[in-house]
C-alpha cells in the first residue's frame, strides 16, 4: 500500500515529474517512521526518527529528487541514509544508490527496512558523509539530506563531468539554501544554482574551508 493522497497533494504543490510522483505513490511512508508517528506519516511534514534526526517533509523529498533529474542506471551517492525513505525513492527510480550514514543506530534499521522491500540496487556505508565514497566515484549525482555550513570539496570532486550535486547548505541555526552544483563537461568553473530556502539537521562532520563558501 502506498501514499496515493500524499502523491496527489505533492502534484498540487507543483511537483510535476510523473516518475517521482509514481514512486511516492508506491511507497508507504509509515514504514519509515517510528510506530508512534505512523498515524501522521501521510502528512506533508518532517517527523522525528530518533537520535536527533528527522525524516524530511515529503515535498522536500519529491522536490530534491525532481531537481536531481535521475535517469535509470545512473549512479547516485546519498549523504544521510536516515530512515531510508529518500534512499528508497532513489532506488525505485532505477538508480544504483550508494548511501552513507554517520549514525550506526539509524543505518542498521534502515538497511533492514530497505532489504525487506526487496531493493537490491543499494550499497550501504556507516561513516563521515562529508568524505563521500571515493572508491565508488565518480557519481552521476550526489544528494545530501543534512546541511553542512559549506559545500564539502570531496563531494564535488567525486562528481563525473556533467554530474549534479544537490545539497542544503547553511548554519545550524539560521538560513539554509538548497543548492545545485553542476560539474562542467570541460573547464573548472561549476554552475551553482540556489533553488529553495530549507531547514535541515546539520551534517555531523564539517568540511575544511576552501570551496564555495
Amino acid at each position: 500500500m502506498g501514499d496515493v493522497e500524499l502523491a496527489e497533494a505533492l502534484r498540487r504543490q507543483g511537483i510535476s515529474d510523473t516518475r517521482v510522483l509514481e514512486v511516492i505513490r508506491s511507497l508507504d511512508r509509515a514504514r519509515f517512521v517510528p510506530e508512534a508517528m505512523r498515524e501522521v506519516a501521510g502528512q506533508d511534514t518532517p517527523l522525528p526518527i530518533g537520535h536527533g534526526q528527522t525524516i524530511s517533509q515529503p515535498f522536500i523529498v519529491a522536490f530534491m529528487t525532481q531537481e536531481l533529474n535521475l535517469q535509470p542506471g545512473e549512479r547516485v551517492l546519498e549523504i544521510g541514509t536516515g530512515s531510508g525513505y529518500q534512499t528508497a525513492v532513489l532506488s525505485r527510480l532505477g538508480a544504483e544508490v550508494y548511501t552513507v550514514e554517520s549514525l550506526a543506530e539509524l543505518a542498521g534499521p534502515a538497511r533492514e527496512r530497505l532489504e525487506r522491500l526487496g531493493l537490491g540496487n543499494i550499497h550501504f556505508r556507516v561513516g563521515d558523509g562529508t568524505a563521500g565514497w571515493p572508491e565508488a566515484a565518480p557519481f552521476d549525482a550526489i544528494l545530501g539530506t543534512a546541511a553542512p555550513e559549506r559545500l564539502p570539496p570531496a563531494l564535488y570532486q567525486q562528481l563525473r563531468p556533467g554530474g549534479r550535486l544537490l545539497l542544503p547548505v547553511g548554519p545550524r541555526h539560521g538560513a539554509q539554501e538548497l543548492v545545485r552544483v553542476t560539474r562542467p563537461l570541460q573547464g573548472e568553473v561549476p554552475q551553482v544554482e540556489n533553488l529553495l530556502g530549507v531547514r535541515f539537521v546539520p551534517m555531523t562532520s564539517a568540511p575544511p574551508p576552501g570551496f564555495l563558501h
